[in-house]
């Protein structure tokens, strides 16, 4: 078990159940991070005196600054403040509970400086996962995943022996809040709607792509990554109870599942105590009132940001930062009203058509992809 968490995002919904997590194991925070609510992380840094808060500007660690001028609390900012969390050399595990690729660099450096990696940050592994993964290995540092789905597929793949076992791997999705809806009743939705999110509570962009199932997507281009299959092994099924939170299929036709209840501090605990399991406050699983459990293909033609991520996985280069930039620029203007719910899809694939493809990307042409999807986006 860890004994001492840095978190990356503290103040966002991974990030505050991950110090429910702690109170309840009576570890310690080295360090927390934040965008710009200061008056969140002031009360964070009174409850938790860390040894250094950092915000995303200057001006946000100012703010901050004022708030805590009487506490032992260092204030940073930027890029440099997010990795020097990342790499404290007191910080056992760093939960990377940020928004986007502004997670990928902070992780590689934690990496290197050998820390676990409780990761929630999937576009890290979606936009560098061969360049993360291979950084994983080169220093021995451990990627223990928080996202439910990939915790679940983490935990089916305990007891298996060797690769050449695996049939596949098995992504459950609630299929959002537009389940059931065709194209023509899509493109009536508003954002209200789709931050309706059936069954957990996450932050904007994220309840967004789920409502696209572009956060499905994401999450088979991960899970190749982190597991190391190709994509015709990776699947999607609709799951709307999410109780089975993923599946791994064997040769021999045995399919392990992981349930649970619809709580993110079970597999964010797990990232803390492994190979320990220890008492969760997330609550049991009560099998006799949990319902019918159903299972459904995904529409591909309502939902083409699924089918979009899988081409982009299969791909590979810069089409995944591609996409994932586009993306993201693309659902920060729907979340602003300035397009509707179909114009996500339309430019993020008008990015993946137009920005030049590199299929052996290095660090700094990665980052230049994301910068070229997002202005393609914006000045559409």
């Amino acid at each position: 078990m860890t004994k001492c968490i840095s978190i990356l995002g503290s103040t966002g919904s991974i990030g505050r159940q991950s110090l429910d997590v702690i109170d309840a194991l009576g570890l310690t925070v080295c360090a927390l991070t934040a965008g710009s609510g200061a008056e969140r992380m002031a009360e964070q840094c009174r409850k938790y005196l860390p040894q250094l808060a950092v915000m995303a500007t200057q001006e946000a660690a100012e703010r901050l600054q004022a708030e805590i001028a009487d506490l032992p609390v260092r204030v940073a900012y930027g890029e440099e403040g997010l990795i020097e969390a990342a790499t404290m050399p007191q910080a056992d595990c760093v939960i990377t509970a940020v928004v986007g690729m502004v997670g990928l660099k902070p992780t590689l450096a934690a990496l290197r400086a050998q820390k676990r990696i409780g990761l929630a940050n999937k576009e890290t592994l979606v936009c560098a996962g061969e360049l993360v993964m291979a950084e994983a290995k080169r220093y021995g540092a451990e990627i223990i995943p928080v996202d439910s789905e990939h915790s679940a597929i983490f935990q089916c793949l305990m007891g298996s022996r060797s690769h050449d076992e695996i049939k596949r791997l098995i992504l459950t999705c609630s299929g959002g809040p537009f389940y059931g809806m065709d194209a023509d009743q899509l493109k009536r939705v508003t954002k209200a709607d789709a931050l309706k999110h059936p069954n957990w509570k996450m932050g904007a962009k994220i309840t967004i792509d789920c409502a696209t199932l572009m956060n499905k997507g994401l999450e088979v281009i991960e899970a190749m990554r982190l597991y190391d299959m190709p994509l015709e092994k990776v699947d999607v099924v609709i799951h709307r109870q999410s109780i089975v939170h993923s599946m791994v299929e064997y040769t021999d036709g045995a399919v392990m599942a992981q349930m649970g209840s619809p709580d993110m501090r079970l597999p964010i605990q797990l990232a803390m105590t492994y190979p320990q399991r220890t008492k969760c406050i997330a609550p049991a699983l009560d099998l006799l009132n949990c319902g019918p459990l159903t299972f459904a293909a995904p529409d591909m033609d309502a939902f083409p940001c699924l089918a979009l991520a899988r081409a982009c996985g299969k791909a590979g280069g810069t089409a995944c930062p591609v996409m994932n930039g586009a993306n993201e620029a693309a659902v920060a203007m729907f979340l602003e009203d300035k397009i509707g719910f179909y114009d996500i899809y339309r430019l993020v694939n008008k990015a993946v058509e137009t920005v030049p493809f590199i299929a052996e990307p290095n660090l700094e042409q990665i980052l230049e992809a994301d910068r070229q999807a997002r202005l393609a986006v914006s000045s559409d």
